[in-house]
């Protein structure tokens, strides 16, 4: 079976790049943005996502003192309504309870810097095993307390995972990180969320454009993030320019303040799309193709069951529902595409975190597509629980074989090593081991899942075979705390990991169960 390989995306340093492409990378980004080289000097490349690169970068203070900082290029066809939207969060939000604060953005034409505070922090991956319990139930905590304060402001992040939430563990700092993906609730207390309704704005400019930047040949500017996108009553404006602080950017002789962005009603582009005229050829052409892809009525799926997607399924209208997120960390919600998605999709992903460290897995779920993905949740979490839970937001899963719920306790020692019934009477220690657990990882088990997800009676199938949680090494012989793990810390794992996302706990809740009860001392 194939797996699909996690693509991470991190401010950590990334030795696998190549040093000629790295220098290459940064000479064109000095070229694409001139005013940064009378500021920074940019050293590497320490992070790379589908939508931006990172950039080590350090400034030469008025102090003399040198101050590192992460520069973060977004892609030039990146949309400005998200761009703003990002800088928002960061300015309205960042900076305290753990979240990533933001100093400058510097812009020229379409390329846009986002200037951060530069947090050296370790990979998740190599301390994971390392890591005491007590530092694991800081970490949730200040992961949930940083989640309660973006949930707060009315923000859903929508892709939590381990590499957007920086963790300094000799200093003990965090820093959520990346609101690229951001979307808002309905009370946002963040204006421009209230215009991004999906994730479809983080594409091409040109694609469903509904603010269009006027001018060319703008010249660079810095400007303070605060006022880059004002509250109005009627339309949203995305950027005006402000002075920045002369104790770390001088102004370019040629800088000019951005201008405000045209706006265009949704009225006024219908009106200009009745106005377009189509060739009667075309429209011939697009209802051929329709009328080949719509499956007739009287047809009836003949793949109930089976492992495979029948011609019927396929043909049939894919519901449109936000999906962004990392594959392993999205919700089952998410999954199933509900179209009502809430803040409860930042707990799921972070349950998934805690399941990580609890059992040492990580990544702990590798799927290759969305269905792959629920069939995995199924075997963990069980088919029947799922298929109750789909109920409660307008999904009909069905699955082909009866899956039930596991123990969370048992699978994390399991997985971790620790097992209760090994404990040494001489030294009152628990053994250790390093193999994987046979009802998880062992290739040889040929259980398997399939879901049926069904919309208004429509079905769609996928088979897996053999889900398999990621590999970890070998365990110290050193228990750190894990041979006490009380089980308020696998409650919080099980509310977390809630199937119903109307009763998933919320980050506050979470932040005021007994699993912390010591950590609020």
């Amino acid at each position: 079976m194939q797996y699909w390989l996690m693509v991470i995306f991190s401010y950590g340093r990334m030795s696998a790049l190549d040093s000629a492409g790295v220098k290459q990378d940064i000479e064109m980004l000095y070229e694409a943005v001139p005013q940064l080289k009378n500021v920074f000097e940019i050293h590497d490349k320490i992070g790379e996502g589908t939508f931006s690169s990172v950039y080590l970068g350090t400034a030469q203070l008025k102090s003399g003192e040198e101050e590192k900082f992460a520069l973060k290029h977004l892609i030039p066809t990146s949309h400005p309504v998200r761009i703003a939207a990002e800088l928002q969060c960061l300015t309205e939000a960042g900076g305290q309870e753990n979240v990533m604060g933001i100093k400058y953005c510097i812009r020229k034409n379409d390329h846009v810097v986002i200037i951060m505070p530069y947090l050296e922090h370790e990979s998740f991956l190599d301390i994971l095993n390392n890591l005491t319990f007590e530092e694991v139930r800081d970490y949730m905590f200040n992961l949930l307390k940083a989640l309660k304060h973006i949930h707060h402001f009315g923000i859903v992040h929508r892709d939590i995972k381990p590499s957007n939430f920086l963790y300094n563990r000799r200093l003990k700092k965090y820093a959520l990180v990346d609101f690229g993906l951001a979307q808002g609730t309905p009370d946002t207390k963040i204006e421009l969320l209230k215009v991004v309704k999906s994730e479809g704005q983080q594409g091409n400019c040109s694609l469903k454009r509904t603010h269009t930047i006027t001018g060319n040949g703008v010249s660079p500017n810095v400007t303070a993030p605060r006022q880059l996108a004002q509250p109005s009553t009627t339309k949203p404006s995305i950027s005006k320019a402000l002075a920045p602080s002369p104790a770390l950017i001088k102004e370019g002789k040629d800088a000019k303040p951005i201008k405000q962005p045209r706006l265009m009603d949704v009225s006024s582009r219908k009106l200009a799309a009745r106005k377009k005229v189509v060739p009667a050829k075309a429209v011939s052409s697009v209802a051929e193709r329709k009328s080949a892809s719509t499956c007739p009525a009287n047809l009836t799926c003949d793949c109930y069951a089976t492992d495979r997607v029948c011609s019927v399924c396929l043909s049939r209208r894919q519901q449109v529902a936000a999906r962004a997120g990392t594959p392993g960390f999205r919700a089952p919600e998410v999954l199933t595409k509900c179209p009502d998605q809430t803040t409860a999709i930042d707990m799921w992903s972070a349950g998934i975190i805690f399941l990580s460290l609890l059992s040492g897995r990580y990544p702990f779920f590798k799927a290759s597509d969305d269905l792959t993905a629920l069939a995995q949740i199924m075997t963990i979490l069980g088919t029947r629980e799922t298929m109750r839970a789909a109920k409660t937001f307008g999904k009909s899963v069905l699955c082909s074989k009866d899956a039930p719920a596991q123990d969370l306790r048992t699978l994390c020692e399991s997985l971790r090593g620790t097992y209760r019934n090994g404990r040494n009477s001489a030294t009152g220690t628990l053994q250790m081991s390093c193999g994987p657990a046979t009802s998880i990882a062992d290739p040889k088990n040929e259980a398997s899942v399939a879901p049926h997800l069904h919309e208004d009676t429509e079905p769609m199938i996928i088979s897996t075979k053999n889900p398999i949680v990621g590999d970890s090494k070998c365990k110290s012989t050193d228990l750190k705390g894990w041979d006490t793990v009380p089980n308020e810390a696998y409650h919080l794992l099980q509310r977390l990991l809630d199937l119903n996302p109307a009763t998933r706990i919320t980050a506050a809740e979470a932040l005021g169960h007994p699993f912390f009860s010591a950590a609020r001392l």
